[in-house]
């Protein structure tokens, strides 16, 4: 039984940790989309470099968040 309507100990582990890897992804996905789109039309930099430094930002965005989510 529950007591004012909050969710037992047990489950709340597992929704923090799915909350988490949402953040993660969106957050990697942001950074990514965010630095191709820059390069690519801001800079008029070539498809393959702006691929490629949006998966380095992405990459490292991700890493960033998964650090702060474990703080």
């Amino acid at each position: 039984m529950t007591r004012n309507g909050t969710l037992p100990v047990i489950g709340q582990g597992r929704v923090s940790a799915m909350k988490n890897w949402r953040y993660i992804g969106m957050h990697a996905v942001a950074a990514a989309a965010f630095i191709f789109l820059l390069q690519r039309y801001a800079l008029s930099a070539s498809l393959d470099s702006s691929l490629l430094w949006a998966l380095t930002f992405g990459g490292c965005a991700a890493g960033l968040a998964y650090m702060q989510s474990n703080r």
